[in-house]
């Protein structure tokens, strides 16, 4: 397959799963993506072979097209990739060949069944198919694995103990279960019913079918309403939207650490320009891999803010930004201003669940950069792509804001 034949597949600019197919439409590998444009397009490039393997250079060459399936988040994306390379067991996806040393996702047989990891090679030495009430995997990414259990627990709380729950023996054993309690890991004294109901919920969500356990929430919330406890339904009803609106930057910023190197780093840089408070507009201005990418500014005209206060309206721009999750997330957002602005965006990041790092980019009265407010390495790694960055969004929000004051 040729990057021409790429360009005649409009790829969008979401997650998913993607297929590499051959001559008779079979399956020759596939792979998960952050922005399915970004990277199906990345093996295309001409050391795709030194960034990859040889293997993956015949692949890309063998295909005769690819296709793709959207999914809402990219822990969505790792699931159903796991699923469908188990399913199909494609040609160039290694894991078809020897998984043993890749995680798996276990739920045990018991009263109180826990979520664990198992390596491939342990699953049959420490485990017979009677102790196995549901399997998923392989996962051929162990961090990126870790940290999409880490989201899960935040939606569905569930028992991980090296032994079965109820057997612990010494004060350790059962204080240990007691002190995740206190902090969220496991959950707090359930019947079993209210427990089997998590367990179906995890299962599902492993199956790809987010859609019933969101169906199963809204009866639960109908019916708590209709009850009276308002304070339950309510729970629900949060639990509903975080499963609609999945938080999963840490599986970007995995999935960027593995897939790519330090030159496509994305940066996105905000800022925002006003005469006096009058006709205040923000911007939004993209660097990735060290050049601009013109074709993903943004100009934002600021409607919640009146007078000149900057690190609202930096706010503001913030909050509709994120309201726009097909735009691929940063690795790195640049603010113009000083600690005010870097807490504004911070708020706004922590509120939506969000781990972005934020560098404040500190000016003299000429409007020249005199520091940077950030982690010493993250500045050290990416100083001038930061200044770059901050050079095109005030430059960006000066235009703007001329052009605004032009039709006023």
């Amino acid at each position: 397959m040729k990057k021409v034949d790429l360009n005649k597949k409009k790829l969008p600019e979401a997650p998913g799963v993607y297929f590499f197919l051959g001559s008779k439409k079979e399956i020759l590998y596939i792979g998960k993506a952050t922005s399915l444009k970004n990277r199906v397009k990345s093996y295309f490039s001409a050391d795709i072979k030194e960034k990859r393997s040889a293997a993956i250079e015949q692949m890309v060459e063998e295909a005769k097209t690819v296709e793709y399936t959207t999914t809402d988040s990219v822990l969505e994306a790792l699931i159903l990739e796991a699923n469908l390379i188990r399913t199909h067991k494609p040609k160039y996806n290694t894991i078809s060949k020897d998984d043993k040393s890749y995680n798996h996702l276990v739920i045990t047989n018991e009263e109180f069944p826990r979520v664990l990891v198992v390596r491939g090679k342990d699953l049959t030495e420490k485990y017979n198919e009677d102790e196995i009430l549901y399997h998923f995997g392989p996962f051929t990414s162990g961090t990126l694995f870790r940290e999409a259990l880490k989201i899960i627990r935040k939606l569905f709380r569930f028992y991980d103990t090296k032994i079965p729950v109820g057997s612990e023996k010494t004060k350790l054993a059962r204080g240990h279960i007691d002190f995740n309690r206190q902090i969220g890991l496991y959950p707090d004294s359930e019947s079993k019913d209210q427990y089997m109901k998590t367990i179906k919920h995890i299962r599902l969500l492993f199956e790809g079918k987010k859609q019933l356990i969101i169906d199963d929430l809204e009866k639960e919330m109908m019916q708590l309403a209709k009850d009276e406890a308002f304070e339950e339904a309510h729970i629900v009803k949060k639990k509903i939207y975080a499963l609609q609106h999945i938080q999963d930057v840490a599986l970007i910023k995995d999935e960027s650490r593995i897939y790519r190197d330090e030159r496509s780093v994305r940066i996105e840089a905000y800022d925002i320009a006003h005469l006096a408070g009058e006709n205040m507009v923000g911007v939004m201005t993209v660097v990735e891999g060290g050049v601009p990418n013109v074709q993903e500014y943004r100009k934002f005209k600021i409607k919640s803010v009146t007078g000149s206060n900057d690190p609202a309206a930096l706010k503001e721009v913030l909050e509709r930004r994120l309201n726009h999750p097909e735009w691929p997330y940063p690795q790195i957002i640049v603010v113009d201003g000083s600690t005010a602005q870097k807490n504004a965006a911070e708020h706004v990041l922590r509120k939506a669940g969000i781990l972005i790092p934020v560098v404040a980019v500190v000016k003299d009265e000429r409007h020249k950069p005199v520091r940077l407010i950030a982690a010493k390495k993250l500045i050290a790694q990416h100083e001038n792509a930061i200044l770059h960055a901050n050079a095109e969004s005030h430059r960006f929000a000066i235009t703007y804001h001329r052009s605004k004051r032009k039709i006023v």
